[in-house]
């Protein structure tokens, strides 16, 4: 493929991503999509500015930015298949039994009020309430390999409450609707297993792990699953057990009563036996915490007459103690028989999803999106995915060949290894 003057990939790497993209292209289907796709992929692991549209243009010598244009928002053709395909390249360079699928959410800071999906919201990149866009984000890692697999759009009610706003953007009829986080994450579930990814078990932070109905999602697809939550959150222990109650009329209420009353999460781990367990090595060292576990009876039945959540189903309390102090809380559904050491590792393996999202913003570019559509967001997002999978693939060839990594790359010089 010709590209202008101002941009090239060294030959050999062209080949490589071009035999590496034929997936992608054949699912894309007409051949201007095909071409457009190696060239946006190519401009996004380029360096030398902003990700958008019109400067990536000019750094690839292209005459014009219209058919680049065109390509990344034209709501005209489905790039559902191309997703599909990620996760097969995904799945087949870091999935099976030992992965995990890690469910959090990104922030993208922005300007204006046009853009899709931009409200005055948390943002996680800045820690603060803050004018943004929230993508919904799934990530397969395998250790210290993470490869994002899916990124949605979350509309918040400033959206959803406003059809007109949402047919300015084009935002689909079936989007529209409101929706949670843990409701576009189970979405985003369904659809990467549909596409035959593999891992062994769903990990999220205490924003998904604290919504019962998300919890549950995931019990009824049958996965495992481990996601931190409140420290509030009330609990029962494990020997709670339901009597009978009547109403003052002395007919027999609705639910019945424990014999125990729940406590809350921190409370219940306080008189625990904490274990030092050192889950990984870290740049610095081992990285290590003092844990511990109970079973108990999470409180997220239906309400009694006193308004408490009955006992739900049984799982494990972890808890995680850090040196500085700081204390997490997480549930998880792992089996009875799990150690303690297990458990720790379980909940300490969503690191590696905030190396993804610090990549796709910082060196691909995910936040540089000028756009105010929902397709072209969406499309610009996919892009992303697919550049950094290439970039993890040349990586993981290295690390083969046994070769070490520069202590610092940007996407431009790994592409070069």
């Amino acid at each position: 493929m010709q590209l202008g003057t101002a941009f090239f990939l060294p030959r050999d790497i062209d080949a490589d991503l071009d035999r590496w993209l034929e997936p992608f292209l054949d699912a894309a289907g007409r051949s201007t999509r095909r071409k457009m796709a190696p060239l946006y992929v190519r401009g996004l692991l380029g360096s030398g500015g902003r990700k958008s549209i019109q400067p990536m243009a000019e750094r690839l010598g292209l005459p014009g930015h219209d058919r680049l244009h065109h390509f990344i928002s034209s709501s005209a053709w489905d790039d559902a298949p191309l997703w599909r395909v990620l996760a097969e390249q995904v799945d087949r360079q870091v999935g099976g039994e030992g992965a995990v699928l890690v469910v959090d959410d990104t922030g993208l800071p922005k300007k204006g009020a046009l853009s899709v999906g931009v409200a005055r919201q948390y943002c996680g990149e800045l820690g603060k309430v803050a004018n943004c866009q929230v993508l919904v984000s799934l990530t397969l890692a395998r250790g210290a390999v993470p490869l994002p697999v899916g990124l949605r759009l979350f509309l918040p009610p400033a959206w959803t409450d406003d059809p007109e706003r949402c047919e300015a953007a084009d935002v689909p009829e079936g989007a529209r609707s409101a929706q949670t986080k843990p409701e576009v994450a189970l979405a985003e579930i369904d659809r990467v297993c549909e596409a035959g990814l593999r891992f062994s078990c769903v990990l999220a932070d205490a924003g998904f792990g604290s919504s019962p109905a998300f919890r549950q999602g995931l019990d009824r697809r049958e996965l495992a699953w481990a996601v931190g939550i409140a420290c509030t959150q009330l609990v029962y222990p494990t020997t709670v057990r339901l009597r009978p109650a009547r109403t003052p009329s002395g007919r027999a209420a609705k639910h019945p009563v424990p014999s125990r009353p729940p406590r809350p999460a921190a409370e219940t781990l306080g008189t625990r036996r904490w274990r030092r367990i050192t889950w990984r090595n870290g740049t610095k060292g081992p990285l290590n915490a003092r844990f511990a576990a109970v079973r108990v009876r999470v409180a997220d039945g239906p309400l009694n007459a006193e308004g408490t959540r009955l006992p739900g189903q049984e799982l494990w309390l972890i808890g995680e103690w850090r040196d500085s102090g700081e204390k997490k809380h997480h549930l998880s559904n792992l089996p009875r028989r799990t150690s303690l050491r297990r458990l720790a590792a379980a909940v300490k393996a969503r690191w590696s999803c905030e190396q993804v999202h610090q990549q796709l913003k910082q060196e691909l570019g995910l936040g540089d999106f000028e756009g105010r559509s929902w397709t072209g967001l969406h499309r610009h997002a996919l892009m992303t995915c697919v550049a950094f999978a290439y970039l993890q693939r040349r990586r993981l060839k290295a690390a083969a060949r046994g070769e070490k990594a520069a202590p610092r790359r940007t996407a431009a010089t790994a592409v070069a290894a």
